[in-house]
């Protein structure tokens, strides 16, 4: 009788296999089943990250355009910023504010320290980049935005993607420093930037803490955000707005339903001839 083992002498050539071989196959073990809704909602970071970018180059072009005074985006954004901070407490009722310790005495420091350090540079933010090309800086600033949005956390488990403190959230800042650059005055300057880190820092922050607590209250806001930033994009241009109201139907609607269909096709398939897994503690043999 053939025997699985590579050891010991048999009658039957090393590719030989007999019809056991097959006993033990498995097909999609692992793999996991999606539910159209699970998935729509989760497509909502996507649609909202895309919203945030629309709505800073919007906001940067109408402040470009003098149709938007500094002042008024300042207000206008320090307002959203306190009802945000009361919302994000508001939430979990402060239990994640006293499980990190913080308080909001520190918080207001941190803003005041941030607030003036961008502001006595707004200057140097304004000049910084006037050697370069026009054209160079809206390029950067594409790619730049680009790139924030391929490498912003989504909440996928994937090595592509990263801290919203880091690369994704350097890349957005950088973006804005280059657009804040063709602004007319210094404190044009300084509103942007500011208000790049509002809508690229604090409010991923809000979004994450509303998915996970109030999931309801999470795609309501997903959807008015998506709305008002189609309306300030058609106001621009009104081919554009159709186009990235169609990539967002396309994102939150089309995109699930293909991944949807794509996993009944799946056929991953499980045997004897996969890798064998050592299951045994080996430490002993690594002191």
């Amino acid at each position: 009788r053939w025997q699985k083992v590579l050891y010991e002498r048999q009658p039957f050539p090393d590719n030989y296999v007999d019809q056991r071989f097959l006993e033990e196959l498995r097909k999609n073990v692992h793999a996991r089943r999606y539910r159209y809704r699970a998935v729509v909602f989760q497509s909502g970071a996507v649609v909202q990250q895309l919203c945030s970018v629309c709505v800073f180059v919007v906001t940067w072009w109408y402040m470009d355009a003098g149709m938007l005074s500094p002042q008024g985006l300042f207000g206008a954004a320090l307002v959203s910023s306190l009802l945000g901070y009361v919302l994000f407490d508001a939430v979990d009722g402060g239990a994640g504010r006293r499980e990190s310790g913080r308080t909001r005495w520190a918080d207001l420091k941190s803003t005041l320290v941030f607030t003036a350090f961008t502001y006595g540079f707004s200057p140097v933010l304004k000049t910084l980049t006037e050697s370069i090309s026009t054209d160079t800086i809206y390029a950067m600033s594409a790619l730049m935005l680009l790139g924030h949005l391929i490498f912003f956390d989504y909440g996928a488990n994937a090595a592509i993607v990263s801290s919203t403190l880091t690369l994704s959230l350097n890349m957005a800042i950088f973006a804005s420093v280059c657009l804040a650059s063709r602004l007319p005055r210094s404190l044009h300057a300084f509103v942007m930037v500011t208000f790049a880190m509002q809508i690229f820092a604090l409010w991923p922050m809000l979004q994450k803490k509303l998915k996970a607590r109030t999931p309801q209250c999470y795609v309501g806001v997903t959807v008015l955000f998506a709305l008002a930033a189609l309306a300030g994009l058609a106001t621009v241009s009104s081919v554009g707005a159709v186009l990235f109201a169609s990539l967002l139907l396309a994102i939150s609607c089309l995109c699930p339903y293909c991944l949807i269909r794509l996993q009944l096709l799946k056929d991953n398939i499980h045997g004897p001839w996969d890798e064998a897994e050592i299951k045994e503690d080996l430490s002993r043999f690594l002191m």
